[in-house]
């Protein structure tokens, strides 16, 4: 039995009076319960439960905060596998991964970090593989792995490594799974259907999360030590995207209302292969098994940009060539906007075994039969290099401001997986390297915590005001269904034209005009959502139009400092392609974006950090200097 804690538990609980700032014109005072624990993880994907596990196994109370039942998690629909260097399949080894995260990175990822993720991923690996993670076998019994974009065996050779272990191409699956029982089998407490609303901070440091539980309109303050943010990424930034619906960001906007940065979100990777028309992930791993692209005239068009790995490019290298290919006349279809993946040409054996979930979503989505017929793709949002911005052992930095130690850290606040940026993706993340991140920094941000508290420590009481300023906003939202509704523009209104202006505006190639105009159209959304957004429900129990709105603000704050980073960055690395400004620049762009919004404004403001260029240690791995980046 999943040890959740039901309604009537959460009514049973210690509560104070409840809470209502004399500003708020709700109804009805809001219900305000509070918890402790050792620690508390936003988040139930892969990362969340990884640090969940590593917490529990030391001692800690911990408790896991989801707004979905955990198994419905993002990290679910991770497809192609995770990527370490066990040499199963070749003679593999960390260094090399090492170099080909960097390349990937076009130079802007942290080296130390990413010396600590390769250098961790084999044991890291093993550890999920013994806690039963059912990986693909070779016929000698050891975990299969398959190829992968951008990964050589050395010095970005044309060799390439199969360096990706994988469970069929369902691997993000087997992971959760996994994970969530092993979680539920150290007693981790779980708060399913809750939404994290906010960050309590005091003094800069953070002392716990607002929740609001949408099963019955209660509000929960949790007291910790230790808060882990482990909430994904911003996929419902854009229009067409890979990413599922619950995918909004919401560590981040809990970040940036808190007054802390995030970092490099002007990198947004475009996956090559979304299924046309729906935006459903087809993995890399087709082509790691021996697919490839065409154009309209069946040309594999991958050997004009990429002669070495051709189809096994980056992801950002891909994606530009398929949206040129498109811009001059050779895609596909009746509108010439799309381009195909063939894979009926490679042995039904290694459709069914290895690659059985790709040809399901194929049938179900665009009623195609892969083993005879080519899959309609279009390069498709996919996953944010950027977020809050963490070191190598998850432990959040920007604390002092845009004047201050931009390297300082956030007392208590830590984040792993796609909400973090550690920097180890850099300005473009190599396919399977996901996996790997929420696994290696779910795990360090656990073994942190440990190095710096201990279970059981007493804590101080949380400021009287705690959850005030959440409660006021989330009263304005429910009050906002009195307004007329001549005078109101809807939740779905405003998140659509967002998504749009997004897709148009800050895509695969972008240039100033462009951005310009992105930015004057998010500025004049985001002032109508704080004005004249205006809900039709007014309750406060299972009221998904509000959890809606609360989404949207999360994604909104983020669409800012997004178009802001991109304006600013004035030259073009990994996934961030300017026209304007074709070339990387080392000179004046090596360094990390930094943005703080202010929430009542809209207005963002920039600093930035130098890329860390060192590694751990020098005598195990010596820096790797840039360099021209070609596949």
């Amino acid at each position: 039995m999943l040890p959740r804690v039901s309604a009537a538990a959460c009514r049973a609980a210690p509560r104070y009076s409840p809470c209502r700032p004399s500003s708020s014109t709700s109804r009805d005072p809001w219900d305000v319960v509070d918890h402790t624990y050792d620690c508390v993880i936003v988040g139930s994907g892969g990362a969340g439960l990884r640090a969940a596990l590593g917490l529990t196994e030391r001692g800690y109370r911990t408790a896991c905060i989801s707004k979905v039942y955990p198994t419905r998690s993002h990290t679910v629909a991770a497809q192609g596998g995770v990527n370490a260097a066990l040499g199963n399949m070749d003679s593999d080894d960390w260094r090399y991964h090492m170099y080909d995260t960097v390349k990937g990175s076009d130079w802007l990822g942290d080296q130390d970090a990413i010396h600590y993720m390769c250098r961790e991923a084999p044991a890291s690996v093993v550890e999920l593989e013994r806690y039963g993670v059912p990986f693909s076998r070779t016929p000698d019994g050891k975990i299969y792995q398959r190829a992968f974009g951008g990964q050589t065996l050395g010095n970005g050779g044309a060799e390439q490594a199969r360096r990706t272990c994988a469970c069929a191409d369902r691997t993000g699956h087997a992971i959760l799974q996994t994970l969530f029982g092993q979680a539920l089998r150290r007693k981790c407490t779980f708060f399913q259907e809750f939404m994290a609303l906010d960050l309590i901070m005091e003094q800069g440091e953070c002392r716990g999360v607002v929740c609001y539980c949408t099963t019955d309109g209660t509000i929960h303050r949790f007291r910790s030590k230790n808060t882990v943010i482990a909430t994904g990424g911003a996929g419902r930034l854009y229009a067409m995207a890979t990413a599922g619906h619950v995918c909004t960001g919401d560590g981040g906007g809990m970040t940036l209302r808190a007054g802390l940065p995030l970092e490099d979100m002007e990198f947004v990777q475009f996956h090559p292969t979304g299924l046309y028309g729906v935006g459903c992930l087809i993995t890399e791993g087709v082509r790691g098994e021996g697919g490839y692209l065409v154009n309209s005239k069946g040309e594999r068009f991958m050997e004009r940009y990429a002669p070495a790995h051709r189809d096994l490019a980056s992801r950002d290298v891909v994606s530009r060539s398929m949206a040129l290919e498109i811009r001059e006349g050779r895609g596909c279809g009746p509108r010439k906007d799309h381009l195909l993946l063939k894979m009926s040409h490679l042995p039904r054996r290694v459709i069914d075994e290895r690659l059985p979930g790709i040809a399901e979503t194929a049938s179900v989505f665009a009623g195609i039969d892969v083993h005879k017929d080519p899959i309609p793709v279009l390069p498709t949002a996919h996953y944010s290099m950027g977020g809050i911005p963490t070191n190598y052992h998850g432990e959040a930095r920007g604390a002092q401001g845009p004047s201050g130690d931009l390297e300082s850290v956030v007392p208590g606040l830590f984040s792993a997986g796609e909400s973090a940026c550690v920097s180890v993706h850099g300005a473009n993340r190599l396919g399977a390297n996901s996996l790997l991140d929420i696994i290696v920094f779910g795990r360090a941000a656990a073994a942190k915590i440990a190095q710096l508290s201990q279970p059981g420590e007493a804590q101080a009481p949380l400021p009287a005001s705690a959850g005030e300023e959440t409660i006021a906003r989330l009263a304005g939202l429910i009050d906002s269904a009195s307004r007329p509704a001549t005078d109101g523009v809807s939740v779905a209104e405003i998140r659509r034209e967002m998504q749009q202006t997004m897709q148009d505006h800050v895509s695969v190639f972008r240039t100033e005009q462009v951005l310009l105009d992105g930015a004057k159209k998010i500025e004049g959304l985001f002032s109508d959502m704080r004005t004249r957004m205006r809900l039709q429900d007014s309750s406060r129990i299972m009221n998904t139009e509000l959890v809606d709105a609360m989404e949207l603000e999360n994604l909104m704050e983020q669409s800012l400092v997004t178009v802001h980073s991109a304006l600013a960055r004035k030259e073009s690395r990994g996934a961030h392609a300017r026209e304007d400004y074709p070339e990387r620049d080392d000179l004046n762009w090596l360094k990390h974006t930094m943005a703080w919004l202010d929430h009542n404004s809209g207005k963002v403001r920039l600093a930035f950090r130098p890329v860390h260029m060192h590694t751990l240690d020098a005598a195990e791995v010596a820096p790797i200097p840039p360099r021209a980046r070609k596949y």
